[in-house]
């Protein structure tokens, strides 16, 4: 998990370098539905068998948001966030990060048009994920939000019984928020 960052910032250089070529092109569709399934497989892994195993079932240690100050696991939401950190060191051609209408951190509420728009689409329309472009700073990004559901126990208690939480009524696979991915888009 160390490495987890700087891997799949090598997997999506790699992508990017790729999609410049007029040989072979993929769609930015393509490429944040991969990365996705990359992000979202790897954190559902990291809650299901590392997480809910040694803390709900084992009870070997804690997993906790002062981590390193109680030498616990990082939480799921953080090692996602710890990744995604490490990536924007490495490529400023993408960028992902989760957001929840119903934020424990306010930091991570959506902010941006799309980002709202998103966050709402995949509330209103469960399975989908919302696409878009736009510009700024002068520069076009595509925008992807897919939705982020409590794919463990451990998801569901954590948010239900932290004193911040907005909302403390989660059930598994209830819609939590949302894993939002933008990939700058580059002119020929």
């Amino acid at each position: 998990m160390k490495n987890y960052g700087k891997v799949l910032s090598v997997v999506v250089v790699a992508a990017l370098a790729s999609c410049k070529s007029e040989e072979t092109m993929i769609s930015a569709r393509s490429m944040t539905d991969a990365l996705y399934l990359v992000l979202s497989t790897d954190r559902t892994v990291y809650t299901q068998t590392v997480v809910n195993r040694l803390v709900g079932e084992e009870k070997v240690i804690t997993a906790s948001e002062q981590w390193r100050e109680e030498k616990a696991l990082p939480l799921p939401a953080q090692m996602f966030r710890l990744g995604a950190e490490m990536a924007r060191t490495k490529s400023t051609d993408f960028t992902y990060k989760l957001l929840s209408e119903w934020p424990i951190n306010k930091a991570n509420a959506p902010r941006t048009k799309i980002e709202k728009e998103g966050m709402t689409y995949i509330r209103e329309n469960p399975g989908k994920a919302f696409y878009s472009e736009e510009n700024r700073g002068g520069t076009r990004y595509f925008t992807a939000v897919y939705a982020d559901v409590a794919s463990a126990q451990a998801c569901v208690g954590c948010h239900n019984n932290h004193r911040e939480s907005p909302k403390r009524d989660f059930k598994l696979n209830d819609l939590m928020g949302g894993t939002v991915i933008t990939v700058a888009l580059k002119s020929k």
